[in-house]
């Protein structure tokens, strides 16, 4: 087991550096001078030159990189040109906001369709089977900024159910603050939620055609004994794969959502510093996700143990 574990964890480092390096090389390819845009309408030769000396611009390409790779370890991910604001503080502000709505939706979605697909996959063929299929597909179907329009139309418009835009801290109106993330994480939940009906469904139907599986039924157990004792382990187990997979796709790109919703989440965050040019943000939200990205996979592998252990004898 252990062995399992550092090897997952060492594959992982490789993968980060990679990451470094395209998120580096991705932002000294955007057309225009960071010195340039960060002095604005006050830039001269000389005061050009002095930050472009402080920054490290005028360095070779490789020293940039050591220079920014080695703060990032140190947790220095630069200054905000336009709020001025150290940027790994204010990433991860945003990203517990976007956190708090990624991971209510992602598990209520999986408590609902982990569930939804097993029973259809039990049920194959059958009128429970094509309901299910067919709302899973049409959820999966709709984008989740049209489905966030709709939810505002019906609870926010018409009856006036839930507030239609803005968001509240938790720290300062826990009710308002539920109030608030409902819809954005009923999205979330609705979208979500047709991606891994298919998915239980589809792993769950490959294990019901095993031999266990009619062995188990032969020695006379019920068909909820199979289904749940025998067949729920082996079956959850891409399922729990594809679960890691969308939740670390949210994490990092909510951001049609929480436009739709105006939630100042991390993925707002790095849209706004796109448009406003500010290269520290935008660099340190990119690399902020891909480490979330890489550290949630990791998780969902150091746990497939627990739902399949031939992984550990392989």
């Amino acid at each position: 087991m252990l062995h399992f574990v550092f090897k997952r964890i060492a594959m992982a480092v490789p993968t980060l550096l990679i990451m470094a390096v395209t998120v580096f090389v991705l932002i000294r390819l955007i057309p225009g001078d960071p010195a340039a845009l960060m002095l604005g309408d006050l830039a001269t030769p000389a005061s050009l030159a002095d930050l472009r000396e402080r920054l490290g611009l005028d360095q070779s390409l490789p020293v940039q990189f050591g220079i920014w790779f080695g703060n990032v370890l140190r947790g220095d991910f630069g200054i905000s040109i336009t709020s001025s604001q150290p940027v790994l503080p204010l990433v991860l502000d945003r990203f517990w906001i976007s956190a708090r709505v990624v991971l209510i939706a992602v598990l209520l979605a999986s408590l609902f369709a982990v569930p939804a697909g097993m029973i259809a996959a039990w049920r194959q063929n059958s009128g429970t089977d094509l309901f299910l299929v067919g709302t899973a597909t049409l959820l999966y179907s709709i984008p989740t900024f049209w489905l966030g329009l709709l939810l505002l139309l019906l609870f926010g418009l018409e009856l006036n159910w839930l507030p239609v835009v803005g968001y509240v801290s938790f720290s300062e109106d826990p009710r308002a603050a539920l109030l608030y993330i409902v819809m954005p994480v009923m999205t979330l939940f609705l979208h979500e939620m047709g991606v891994l009906i298919r998915m239980s469904r589809a792993s769950t139907l490959e294990v019901l055609r095993l031999d266990y599986i009619t062995h188990a039924r032969a020695k006379g157990l019920s068909e909820t004994a199979v289904l749940w004792r025998h067949a729920f382990k082996n079956a959850f187990g891409p399922t729990w794969t594809l679960i890691g997979l969308v939740l670390g796709n949210l994490l990092g790109g909510i951001a049609v959502v929480e436009t739709v919703f105006t939630i100042p989440g991390l993925g707002r965050l790095l849209v706004d510093a796109i448009f406003a040019r500010d290269y520290p943000v935008i660099q340190g939200c990119l690399l902020f996700v891909a480490f979330v990205y890489v550290a949630v996979n990791l998780v969902v592998d150091l746990l497939y143990p627990v739902f399949d252990p031939r992984v550990t004898a392989e």
